[in-house]
């Protein structure tokens, strides 16, 4: 077996907390797309951040690759053990270490997943406000750069993290950041390690931004003509400056995949999904306003959902679009990827996606936060079929060259990970080499995560 060395070695600190059998390998190997099942070497249980410092202390002085696992719902791949070695499994650190109502901040663990730490935060009157669909992990989402629906309103999860605890490549711990809300000293540590994906260190605590749950809630649809209209309605929307809490884009495609999955009877019609938070009479205001836009973009079939239920029930069937898009493509794997480019050109960006999907043949569906410019596409794809998958990576790579060409980024949300590395040079340039000299300064033996988010450098692609 690869790594004997640093498995027994493991073996001795964690006992049954590190496994080596088939069955778990193979959970810790799948993903929610279409890359092949890759099993780490083995998967390691920690409970404690020193745990934690004495696996990568090992794995260092043993050259035994470390891939951190959260809650899996990546969809780059960033979880995939690549390389094998072990799967580090953030599962069992999953506490509330700490709530601070009177600074609005808690502390938590990684391993807790956003739904947990809402329902732990309930009582309080707070709320954690990142909400990517999947009930992902927050070290996960902090690892990603994690966004959402409600980032419109509420900021990314970079915004919404004050320090970190992070134990680093050779088992060294450090703390960035603090609970006070702004700080001028050093470098910062915190938010370079976030959006990481695992290549710098690994999270093992994290303080965070909370909001108060609003007194009203109301969540509304409508449907437009054209994408073009529901994309200016929008833009104005934001111009205007109403606070929308969330505000998605779903194309005609993505309404025809809700229809199969979930029977939702949505006229195959581009819609709208929004929500607005407030005080009563706030919220009331906002959606007057809201409509009155709306109309000028001929908007129709206004409806409103004010319960809990109702308006569960909507956000509900917007996560499950990656479920939606496999119904539409009749039970294929589903390629996600997703761009951000300026909201003025948000309506172009989608409209030539829609056109190469067509003149690729491909099944596709877009759904996007439109009131920050990102959105999602989703192709149904069959992985034994090469001529699909070439016109996939087509589709993909020609996604990729649109967001540049006007002015935006290959990925707002899903990150780099495995599928997206080929872009960086185009997107980055100079800057490129100074990332790749951050990661030989603070892993300068690659452990941790090898092969995600950056590509070889030239004389390491010579040597393969």
């Amino acid at each position: 077996m690869p790594h004997e060395t640093a498995i027994a070695r493991l073996q001795e600190l964690l006992g049954d907390r590190l496994s080596t059998s088939n069955a778990e390998r193979t959970l810790h190997g799948q993903n929610e797309t279409y890359y092949p099942n890759t099993p780490p070497d083995a998967v390691a249980y920690p409970e404690t951040t020193e745990e934690v410092s004495q696996i990568l202390q090992i794995c260092h002085a043993e050259d035994c690759p470390v891939t951190a696992y959260g809650a899996a719902s990546s969809l780059e791949g960033q979880h995939l053990a690549l390389h094998g070695g072990i799967s580090l499994d953030m599962g069992r650190m999953n506490r509330v270490l700490a709530v601070y109502p009177e600074d609005l901040t808690c502390t938590v663990q990684p391993g807790l997943t956003r739904k947990a730490l809402n329902e732990e935060l309930r009582a309080t009157g707070l709320f954690f406000s990142v909400d990517p669909g999947a009930d992902a992990s927050i070290g996960g989402m902090a690892a990603t750069r994690a966004s959402g629906t409600t980032a419109v309103r509420y900021g990314t999860i970079r915004d919404n993290i004050l320090a970190i605890e992070a134990v680093m490549a050779d088992g060294t711990v450090i703390r960035s950041g603090s609970r006070a809300r702004k700080s001028s000293t050093g470098y910062d540590l915190t938010h370079l390690l976030i959006g990481s994906e695992g290549t710098l260190g690994i999270l093992t605590e994290l303080t965070l931004r909370l909001h108060g749950t609003p007194d009203a809630v109301t969540a509304a649809t409508c449907r437009f003509e054209d994408v073009e209209q529901a994309v200016q309605c929008v833009i104005t929307t934001i111009q205007c400056g109403i606070p929308m809490a969330r505000i998605e884009l779903l194309d005609h495609m993505m309404v025809r995949g809700f229809n199969a999955y979930a029977d939702a009877g949505l006229p195959e019609k581009p819609h709208l999904f929004l929500e607005f938070h407030g005080a009563p009479q706030a919220v009331a205001e906002q959606m007057a306003s809201f409509e009155e836009i709306a109309a000028d973009f001929g908007a129709e079939g206004w409806q409103t959902a004010t319960t809990t239920e109702d308006r569960n029930a909507l956000w509900a069937m917007r996560h499950n679009a990656h479920y939606a898009s496999a119904a539409l493509g009749k039970g294929k794997h589903i390629w996600p990827t997703d761009v951000c480019v300026p909201i003025s050109h948000l309506a172009e960006a989608v409209a030539q996606s829609q056109a190469d999907a067509t003149r690729l043949g491909l099944t596709a569906t877009i759904v996007g936060h439109v009131g920050d410019g990102n959105f999602h596409a989703g192709l149904s794809v069959d992985p034994n079929d090469p001529d699909e998958m070439a016109r996939a990576h087509e589709f993909t790579h020609a996604l990729g060259e649109t967001a540049l060409r006007l002015g935006g980024t290959v990925s707002g949300e899903h990150g780099i990970g495995i599928g997206k590395q080929s872009f960086m040079d185009a997107e980055h340039g100079a800057a490129l080499a100074y990332m790749q000299a951050i990661k030989q300064a603070f892993d300068p033996r690659g452990i941790l995560n090898p092969g995600k988010l950056l590509p070889a450098q030239p004389q390491a692609r010579a040597a393969e």
